[in-house]
């Protein structure tokens, strides 16, 4: 591909790449330069998509279950194939390093093996119905048409789950990508036109930044799309859901975060504080699971922070320059964030918050220390490189500091005694909690979503293929 701005990131439509008229720049967080163009989605264009999905799922949900086995089957060896060039898409257009591409194609693939494993999975029953001359069968049908909406931020794993699992369940899809990295959806997408998918059962728009609002409206109000998935920020959510329930149409949301670490004084601190630090910097921070609290237990805290300090520097100190954040915004709200904390008694364990770094989208670790409730960063999620420590004392204290927000996507427990573990597990209100492991943790054989507001519904597993098809009952006279 070429890498001059003039390149326009064609959409898939009906099996086929469209340029449209209207474009827009892709920025990259990396120069702060246009690397390319994009095409810009349309009223027109999201007509062709939708039509192109619903013509297409006349027949896909026709098709056997072994052959959409082996398309998701050539699919995870194309992934592996292409890991090169489509992991330095990701790259390019995000600011992602090398480590969490190859993680997110990683993760892709074994999505694809997981899926061609769990087609067969979809059964309906045989009730035994009040009448003896009346037999009745339970069976399971896609809906129709999907629309998916998925974020940059870890791209091919959130792109991939948002239509995969539709797709699998005989579903087809518009995968409305993240306008700030269009080739790396197109990239997604060209991995399932090359693996033999059908024409129309994936289609991909995005659209420019102002026309969001218009563009999503108009996607969610069409007759013919049935079924909704969204992961991305609450604020944009609560949208999604009341846009949805306008038009009476399920939707599945995972949504944003604020996951605490509960450091218990029984714990490994070795391993607690290697994985808070992985848990609240992996990506810089910007992953819906990213540790955003870490509620100490007072007996181990000044040797805890040592060791986290320790760990920081062991995983991410080596680095010449700053992480990339997505963009500059990104880096004044966390700042911001951090000086308000500071002003509210906190004091910086790690990090400069004055630092001057190469470009305006770049920021290091930082932590706070003796985080308090009256700071923004208590309640607010952050989604970059900053975390803030408090101290607690009893099992009681750590639960009400654990639930205390609006929030419960996933946490994490650390302690020596699984029983204690256990009973934080039971009574922490999010949809994951990870006892002896970071908060970040998302496989293909577990089920994935939030509590609260961290959405509803789930992806993954057999729960998740459930999500995409809905109950009929059929009754017959003998």
């Amino acid at each position: 591909m070429s890498n001059a701005a003039t390149y326009s990131v064609p959409f898939w439509i009906n099996g086929e790449e469209y340029t449209p008229e209207k474009q827009y720049d892709v920025i990259s967080p990396v120069t702060g330069k246009a690397i390319h163009r994009s095409g810009a989605a349309s009223d027109a264009d999201v007509k062709k998509a939708v039509e192109a999905a619903d013509k297409a799922f006349k027949t896909w949900k026709t098709t056997l279950p072994k052959e959409r086995r082996d398309v998701f089957m050539r699919a995870a060896e194309i992934f592996e194939r292409r890991k090169e060039e489509l992991g330095d898409y990701m790259m390019m257009e995000t600011g992602a390093p090398r480590q969490w591409a190859d993680f997110n194609l990683g993760v892709a693939k074994d999505f694809c093996l997981d899926i061609s494993g769990r087609i067969r999975t979809l059964e309906g029953t045989i009730p035994t119905t009040a009448d003896p001359d009346t037999g009745a069968m339970i069976i399971k049908e896609p809906f129709g048409v999907i629309l998916a909406i998925a974020p940059w931020n870890a791209p091919y794993i959130l792109g991939i789950r948002s239509v995969l699992f539709p797709i699998a369940a005989g579903n087809t899809a518009i995968l409305k990508g993240s306008e700030a990295c269009p080739r790396t959806m197109w990239g997604l997408c060209s991995v399932f036109h090359e693996a033999g998918l059908p024409a129309g059962v994936l289609n991909m728009i995005v659209h420019s930044p102002q026309d969001a609002p218009r563009i999503t409206a108009n996607l969610i109000a069409e007759p013919a799309v049935k079924k909704i998935n969204f992961t991305g920020s609450t604020v944009v959510g609560r949208i999604i859901g009341r846009l949805a329930g306008e038009q009476l149409k399920p939707v599945l949301l995972e949504l944003g975060g604020k996951a605490p670490a509960i450091v218990w004084e029984d714990a490994d601190l070795d391993n607690a504080a290697f994985q808070c630090a992985l848990g609240a910097f992996l990506n810089s921070g910007q992953i819906c699971m990213s540790t955003e609290r870490i509620l100490v237990h007072k007996n181990i805290k000044p040797e805890f922070e040592k060791k986290f300090v320790a760990a920081i520097d062991q995983i991410f100190g080596s680095a010449p320059d700053a992480p990339i954040l997505i963009n500059s915004a990104a880096v004044t709200k966390n700042k911001a964030l951090v000086r308000d904390a500071l002003a509210k008694g906190g004091k910086l364990l790690y990090g400069d918050v004055d630092a001057v770094e190469k470009s305006d989208t770049r920021m290091k670790p930082m932590v706070i220390n003796n985080g308090n409730t009256d700071m923004e960063l208590y309640q607010t999620e952050s989604f970059g490189p900053s975390v803030t420590l408090y101290e607690i004392e009893t099992e009681e204290e750590a639960l009400r500091m654990a639930n205390d927000t609006e929030y419960g996507l996933t946490s994490a427990v650390f302690t020596e005694d699984l029983r204690r573990g256990l009973r934080f597990a039971k009574e922490i209100e999010t949809g994951a909690v990870h006892i002896n492991s970071m908060t970040v943790h998302d496989e293909s054989a577990l089920p994935h979503g939030g509590a609260k507001a961290s959405g509803y519904g789930r992806f993954n597993t057999a729960t998740g293929m459930g999500e995409w098809v809905r109950t009929k009952t059929i009754t017959y006279k003998f």
